[in-house]
């Protein structure tokens, strides 16, 4: 793949006499689980292991909606070899558990409402003996009709599947004239499919019994702290009484914020007493965690003839399925984000969050905004269709700035180089066609590989079109609307053989993004030290919030730059007090106390000697705000980031089939604490918008899933995924640590609309839904 180009950095210099650490901020370090990983040596969740562990199973619901009549477990638990059989009535604690609101059974009680709940648990000493003997539980099931249209959820005379109601939240943006009038108006009306996380690693565990009543959990997950919240009050259990252990994560992306199997392998532990693990297959995982919502979006675009927006009408739909998870917040995000990072001075959006009988749907990579990004960009083409204007050059003249105000009134007020990552896009060469429709000159024709279809031979250039397609976005960083968003690190700095030595301990989990790396970076950069360990994640330190919303490296990574200033001051002091006098200008490089003016006045370990200095910080970012309820302005995000994609597309127009030749993304990052991490996120981020661009869909009939298997349900490989073309922009944020940006979302939220958009301009079809089928192009012609 095409290297990277990196603009240079924006923002002050580096303090005087200050030079880079190596390995620390700003240096490509190397991750400490790289070898272990490539090498297969890295152990899993699915890898965990005890001697005397037995294993669970789940048995799940095969309806989307039922009532429970009863439930026969005899035949079961008299199984050889099974050691427990649970329902719900065997929850020591409260039977209902969940990551914003508490609706969701840890096991069924009375109705399912999403084929695959959890009805009842099964240990036995071998993983096939569960299995089998999970099938022989009778289950007398009422089946009910499903609600699985979220719009028909707000109907009157929709089934209630909750008490409440079926609405999960409404946001509604009010900003300008209610009835402005415009030049030029388009409308359109989007869908975009579910889509899976896809992670590689599925959900697994390991609850082992402390034999005192309590239990220690080691899970692959997002969220050690709220994960304890939750398996507490499931087991009538306090914090002290249920440890938390980071088990390697294969990947999550949003999947794993919410429970799977945590409480019901901790249920099977304390009652059998023995260590229990329980491992999905991916079958199970498809039923086992959420997914992308699913969205219905409808929009209306008013603009001056001059291109310059006037007003912005949105109505969304997401089907946030049986229970709530992150629905919440999925809603605010689409809806305070919902028309893109453009100045609009009338803004009106309606955005629900409904339950259905579908599968559960939370968070994942782009958290909202990747659904309506599809929808407000292509309404950007459109109506640069209308006025006989450059895409490209519609989005600049409206294109959002520092000193902006967002939809929900907020000023903008760090860089927002939406233009300029634009225009940086359409100054980038494009492939040629030429290599790819006629090869190489030689008269071998073709290079097959690179056509629509590959190299099953279905065409020799025939019939392919070739489309190109821009789309920009924008996400916000971090928790928003007033949530307490925080990260404690625990770092301690002691001499080892000799050497300083510096230990990082957090809850963050790393889920394959790099978080490790970074902390070692930031200890480095702050404490001059070269040998930094990371403690694996737990539960024994304070919450490292959620891997999600891009939050890590900005609120943990500013939690661990915190503890190192205070680390750092008590050795500088340390250092004065052994020299017995003030030294100005002090700071630690190189493993040693160097002042501006005298140099290096000695190493580290001399000064620090067998003393232990640990320091615990709790950082917070600055405070966001709820949006008023009635017209959803208010301080909503702390920060946003900046993405933009140019997809390049070969289509064949008589099979529907799509090529993506080549992708081209421009962000700014605020600073690249490791410019090759950032390069990973973003070809990350790339391949899941163009899987949902083209290919990635749970299919969902009448609430059940049809594609349960990575045979049906697909997602990009690395034949899919073309050359990418990087440019990594670093405006620096004032307001955050280093002036960094929250990094992986972004570029899964425009890469999806670019390459819709340059499938539409393949084959002139007005494609509303995601993802494109080759039915919607040959249907269409």
């Amino acid at each position: 793949m095409t290297a990277p180009t990196r603009s240079p950095a924006r923002g002050p210099a580096a303090p005087a006499g200050r030079r880079e650490t190596a390995g620390g901020v700003g240096a490509s370090a190397r991750r400490p689980d790289a070898t272990p990983k490539v090498t297969g040596q890295f152990a899993y969740g699915s890898d965990l292991w005890m001697d005397d562990m037995i294993w669970g199973v789940t048995l799940r619901s095969p309806h989307p909606y039922a009532r429970i009549r009863s439930i026969a477990i005899g035949e079961a638990l008299a199984t050889s070899g099974v050691y427990a059989v649970l329902t719900h009535d065997d929850v020591p604690g409260h039977n209902i558990s969940g990551l914003e609101v508490a609706d969701q059974p840890v096991l069924a009680d009375g109705v399912v409402r999403y084929q695959g709940e959890p009805v009842a648990l099964v240990a036995a000493d071998h993983p096939e003996i569960a299995r089998q003997a999970a099938k022989k539980i009778a289950v007398d099931y009422e089946v009910l009709t499903p609600v699985t249209d979220a719009r028909r959820a707000l109907d009157p005379g929709a089934p209630r599947l909750h008490e409440r109601g079926n609405l999960v939240r409404h946001l509604k943006i009010r900003k300008g004239d209610p009835q402005p009038a415009a030049d030029v108006v388009v409308t359109g009306s989007y869908q975009v499919g579910m889509q899976d996380q896809a992670f590689l690693g599925p959900e697994a565990g390991l609850a082992v019994p402390d034999g005192a009543g309590g239990v220690d959990l080691y899970v692959a997950t997002q969220w050690l702290h709220v994960d304890q919240r939750q398996i507490c009050a499931a087991l009538g259990l306090p914090p002290e009484q249920v440890r938390l252990v980071l088990a390697g994560v294969g990947g999550a992306f949003g999947g794993r914020e919410d429970l799977s199997m945590h409480v019901h392998a901790c249920m099977l532990a304390l009652h059998t007493g023995k260590p229990v693990k329980m491992s999905y297959n991916r079958q199970e995982s498809f039923f086992g965690h959420v997914h992308r919502h699913p969205a219905r979006m409808r929009f209306e675009h008013g603009a001056r003839r001059d291109g310059t927006l006037v007003y912005v009408k949105a109505e969304i739909h997401l089907d946030g399925g049986a229970y709530t998870s992150s629905t919440p917040a999925v809603v605010g995000n689409a809806g305070t984000m919902g028309i893109g990072p453009y100045v609009v001075p009338n803004v009106h959006v309606d955005c629900y969050g409904l339950y259905t009988n579908n599968p559960p749907c939370g968070a994942m990579r782009g958290f909202g905004s990747v659904q309506t990004a599809f929808g407000h960009e292509a309404q950007m083409d459109k109506l640069a269709a209308a006025l006989g204007m450059d895409p490209v050059e519609l989005r600049c003249r409206n294109a959002i700035s520092m000193g902006g105000e967002a939809p929900t009134g907020q000023i903008v007020d760090s860089p927002a180089p939406v233009a300029e990552l634009l225009q940086r896009l359409r100054d980038m060469p494009l492939p040629d066609p030429a290599q790819t429709l006629t090869g190489n000159g030689n008269g071998a024709g073709p290079d097959l590989r690179g056509l629509p279809g590959g190299v099953a031979n279905t065409t020799h250039g025939e019939g392919v079109v070739r489309g190109v397609g821009y789309a920009v976005a924008y996400k916000n960083v971090g928790f928003s609307e007033g949530f307490d968003d925080y990260s404690t690190a625990r770092v301690r700095l002691e001499v080892i053989g000799g050497e300083p030595v510096v230990t990082v301990h957090t809850a963050a989990a790393e889920v394959g993004q790099g978080l490790v790396t970074v902390e070692q970076q930031i200890c480095r950069t702050e404490l001059g030290v070269e040998q930094v360990l990371v403690s694996p994640a737990d539960t024994r330190v304070g919450s490292g919030g959620s891997t999600s919303a891009s939050r890590q490296t900005y609120v943990t990574g500013g939690a661990v730059k915190a503890a190192c200033e205070r680390v750092r001051e008590r050795v500088l002091g340390l250092a004065q007090r052994d020299l017995g006098r003030t030294v100005a200008g002090l700071r630690l490089e190189d493993g040693c106390v160097v002042s501006d003016a005298e140099g290096a006045l000695g190493p580290i370990a001399r000064f620090v000697g067998g003393e232990v200095i640990e320091e615990t910080v709790e950082w917070r970012h600055r405070p966001t705000f709820p949006v008023d309820p009635e017209t959803g302005q208010g301080f909503a995000h702390v920060q946003y980031a900046y993405a933009a994609h140019r997809a390049v597309v070969d289509v064949d127009t008589d099979l529907g089939l799509v090529k993506v030749v080549e992708l081209a993304c421009t962000q700014d990052v605020g600073k690249a604490m490791n410019p090759d991490a950032v390069e990973g996120q973003i070809h990350g981020g790339s391949a899941q918008g163009l899987g949902l661009a083209i290919m990635e869909e749970i299919q969902i009939t009448d609430g059940r899933i049809a594609n349960p298997s990575f045979t049906d349900y697909l997602i990009p490989t690395i034949l899919d995924m073309p050359p990418m073309r990087l440019e990594v922009l670093e405006y620096p944020d004032p307001n955050a640590p280093y002036g960094l940006r929250g990094v992986g979302e972004a570029p899964t939220i425009s890469s999806g609309p670019a390459v819709a958009a340059a499938i539409r301009a393949a084959t002139g079809l007005d494609l509303s839904r995601l993802p494109i089928r080759p039915e919607h192009i040959t249907d269409g012609r």
